[in-house]
């Protein structure tokens, strides 16, 4: 049985995507884009003048999740702090324009609401300026998020916590969140940043990339044997069923591995299909799943 992501196959999975409601519990950010042309150099230092023909603007981070989820037919919610300022109302302003709430949004005054300007001449990234603080939120926060939260989870199908390291995700934070969240049996994946991962769990799936992967295990992954042992390393270190990770591929088809000594098993699914590619931008990579 192949599990190539094939157009047909994930249409059926998008379609399950409409009856379910997800709570996004994440640092929530506004992506800024400053559009123009570069014609010359200042005279005050070595660096190009950008004449600014445009701007626009994306939800990021956690709430870049949301926008998907949303467009996959979910009802998503996002949980999280913004600040209070200007940029705060242009992030609720991108979420009313997909008809998202942001009545879980919990204004914390003593830091800014994060944004990520990027500055684009002629298609290509001149620089990028981020407005963030990335200390840890105070008990007083980390208690607000926390009871949104746990009010959302009555009405929860399932859990994607989105951690970009801004301070939100505490370590008291995620053990009443995911504690919560598995006494309810729901399906909760964590996109990781800590280095610490005993953080995050218990879990369903951790989704690390290879550099994540490579710090919480303490191994340096430079091929697939060694992406495998990490993979099943960090299945043995925390309460999760399953890891998952990016690596490049050359294979056409899916393939298995014998199960370890530990009882976790190994599947390679390709991200797309020979007639998935022309509409995917993943062409060439594949996930490699780690099971128990």
């Amino acid at each position: 049985m192949t599990n190539t992501l094939t157009l047909e196959r994930a249409t059926t999975i998008a379609e399950k995507f409409s009856s379910k409601r997800i709570v996004v519990l994440g640092d929530l950010m506004l992506d800024e884009f400053i559009w123009g042309r570069v014609s010359r150099i200042s005279p005050e230092a070595p660096v190009p003048v950008v004449e600014v023909h445009r701007q626009s603007q994306a939800l990021g981070g956690a709430g870049n999740v949301v926008s998907n989820l949303k467009a996959l037919g979910a009802a998503a919610v996002p949980v999280g702090v913004v600040g209070d300022d200007d940029h705060a109302a242009r992030l609720r302003g991108a979420f009313a324009e997909l008809s998202i709430s942001t009545t879980r949004l919990i204004i914390d005054p003593s830091r800014p609401t994060t944004v990520k300007t990027r500055i684009i001449a002629h298609n290509q990234q001149v620089v990028r300026t981020d407005r963030e603080n990335r200390a840890p939120v105070s008990a007083a926060i980390e208690d607000l998020v926390g009871d949104c939260f746990q009010e959302e989870l009555d009405h929860a199908d399932a859990v994607v916590v989105s951690d970009y390291g801004k301070g939100l995700l505490t370590h008291g934070l995620l053990s009443r969140a995911l504690g919560l969240a598995r006494a309810r049996g729901l399906t909760v994946c964590v996109d990781p940043k800590m280095r610490n991962f005993d953080s995050y769990q218990p879990v369903t799936v951790i989704t690390p990339n290879n550099q994540e992967a490579a710090a919480a295990a303490g191994i340096a992954i430079d091929d697939h044997e060694s992406l495998v042992l990490a993979g099943r390393r960090l299945l043995d270190s925390i309460d999760t069923s399953a890891v998952r990770g990016p690596i490049a591929a050359r294979t056409a088809s899916g393939s298995t591995r014998p199960p370890s000594p530990t009882g976790s098993s190994v599947t390679e699914h390709p991200s797309c299909s020979a007639s998935a590619r022309a509409v995917s931008s993943t062409a060439g990579c594949s996930i490699t799943h780690v099971t128990r």
